[in-house]
C-alpha cells in the first residue's frame, strides 16, 4: 500500500476522526460518530483509497539523489 498522504492530511483525519468518535461517548451519544473511524484510519495508515481512484495525493514528492 503505497502512501498518498501528507503529514498535515494524516494529522487531521487522525483529529477529526478522534472527535467524530468522541460523539459516540459524549455529547449527542449518536451513532453516525461512529463514521470517525474512517478518517481515523486512513490517517494511520497514510493511504486514502478515494485518493487513489482519482490519482490525487498530499504526499510529497521523494528526490531521488
Amino acid at each position: 500500500m503505497i502512501r498518498n498522504e501528507g503529514t498535515v492530511d494524516r494529522v487531521l483525519r487522525v483529529v477529526v476522526g478522534l472527535v467524530l468518535l468522541s460523539l459516540v461517548f459524549v455529547g449527542p451519544q449518536t451513532a453516525w460518530g461512529w463514521i470517525g473511524v474512517v478518517p481515523l484510519v486512513t490517517g494511520l495508515f497514510g493511504h486514502c483509497p478515494l485518493y487513489r481512484v482519482f490519482g490525487f495525493s498530499t504526499c510529497p514528492m521523494k528526490s531521488s539523489n
